[in-house]
């Protein structure tokens, strides 16, 4: 039966596309570009990812879906497109470590539809991802597989995609939806919503979580994503409340492990936090409650921490009153949390939004380089979005199709040009449609604005 779904999401995807094409073809938009086999900018200015200032009049050599070569100036070849970067800023694609593609539904219509509405609705998220600067996108729990093999494939515009498959959670826990008047699937309840169309897996004990860590590297999953304690987002479930037993843990790492990948952990508190890197977990989502001590052993131990603040700091629709109030409390967390990184030096920090269930909000992704700027310098955010997601994202080894996140010889080709500096002014990010002259994936074009 979840053959059946996941092969009927392919198609439904595909036939989305066709129906929406006209709105993909729009002027300096291209819907999926021919691969360019020699792209030369010149006249850029390059901020590498890294660097506290930029490389200026500087010239940049794409060959296939690589950056060829960096210098003063280069030689056009003969078969090359030449870009005139008329000063622009040109940048590392963004990176978005916590994402949530499929989950771009209201509440009330989570309950109310299909796979196939999900599957529809998702082309347009991807589509709205890239064209904000999004190249490359970690998806923290949903049934991406489809999605990401139609982006890949070139039916559709889209980021690259690391898929997490269904997120992980036991019985009454972050990922359990079913309401209070719905019996245990111990005695014949039916799955909720999220685990019918694979966005979740409700599972306890070694076994169960042996299995649901399997199954989604089966189907491609290219890390693992476990909740480890409560969230905002759920029912049942506060948020100082710790999940999963150190054995289910360890066995959702040692499944991750074998297939030369990693575990992110959903958790908010201290307990959890440290439960999930006493066993193996390499990346904390969220954190918001965390402490210095545990922070601290955080950074002794090399573990990520992967941050959001436009989801806190933008109340979602459809959340009920202890929903609201544990949004407050996790929102009321992230002040003492940027300050404790501040202090100890913990700079393993990655960028990215968790926006789910606001069709709405997720157009204004890009506002989390300026909700950042409370705790940190401009260069500090860009090198989170850019090369320190990379590296996070080469936690997946065998998985990690090469450098991200830098603007350096060898590095794929992910390149934006802006229109400004963003290392001075990073509201610029937030007018994509404005700012941004330019977006490069993969070594292809897929918006022009500049030539």
């Amino acid at each position: 039966m979840k053959s059946v779904i996941i092969d009927r999401r392919t198609l439904l995807a595909i036939g989305a596309v066709g129906a929406a094409m006209a709105k993909f073809c729009t002027p300096g938009v291209a819907q999926v570009s021919v691969p360019e086999a020699t792209t030369l900018f010149t006249n850029v200015d390059i901020f590498d990812g890294r660097s506290e200032t930029r490389a200026e009049s500087m010239s940049l050599l794409v060959e296939g879906n690589r950056v060829a070569k960096i210098a003063t100036s280069i030689s056009a070849p003969p078969d090359a497109t030449v870009i005139d970067g008329k000063g622009h800023t040109l940048m590392p694609g963004i990176i978005g470590a916590h994402e949530h593609v499929m989950l771009q539904l209201s509440y009330a219509e989570f309950y109310s539809v299909d796979d196939r509405y999900f599957a529809i609705v998702a082309t347009q998220t991807a589509k709205t991802y890239l064209m904000n600067g999004w190249t490359s996108i970690r998806d923290a729990g949903g049934n991406t597989f489809s999605l990401k093999k139609a982006i890949d494939n070139g039916v559709i515009p889209g980021p690259r995609i690391f898929p997490s498959g269904t997120m992980i959670s036991q019985t009454g826990g972050h990922c359990d939806h079913s309401l209070d008047n719905e019996p245990s699937r111990l005695i014949g309840g039916e799955p909720d919503p999220a685990v019918r169309f694979g966005d979740c897996a409700v599972v306890d004990g070694v076994p169960e979580v042996l299995e649901a860590a399997r199954d989604n590297l089966r189907r491609g999953a290219t890390q693992i994503k476990i909740a480890v304690g409560g969230g905002f987002g759920s029912f049942a479930d506060p948020l100082e409340v710790v999940q999963f037993t150190p054995e289910e843990i360890r066995a959702a790492v040692q499944a991750a492990e074998d297939y030369k990948t990693y575990v992110m952990a959903h958790i908010y508190n201290n307990d959890g936090i440290k439960r999930a890197i006493e066993n193996g977990v390499k990346c904390i989502e969220h954190g918001n409650l965390v402490d210095e001590p545990t922070l601290r052993l955080m950074k002794e131990k090399g573990i990520w921490l992967s941050p959001q603040v436009i989801t806190f700091a933008t109340e979602p629709i459809g959340l009920n009153a202890e929903q609201k109030r544990k949004h407050a409390e996790a929102f009321a967390g992230i002040d003492n949390m940027f300050t404790l990184t501040k202090k100890i030096g913990f700079d393993k920090i990655a960028f990215g939004s968790d926006i789910i269930t606001d069709p709405n909000l997720i157009a204004r992704m890009n506002e989390e380089f300026t909700f950042r700027s409370k705790w940190f310098s401009p260069v500090e955010i860009l090198r989170q979005a850019t090369s320190l997601s990379g590296e996070m994202l080469g936690l997946s080894k065998r998985f990690n199709p090469g450098k991200l996140g830098v603007i350096e010889e060898g590095a794929l080709a992910d390149i934006l040009l802006v229109n400004g500096n963003p290392l001075t002014d990073l509201s610029l990010l937030t007018k994509p449609e404005e700012n941004l002259a330019l977006i490069m994936k993969d070594g292809r074009i897929y918006k022009n604005m500049i030539s």
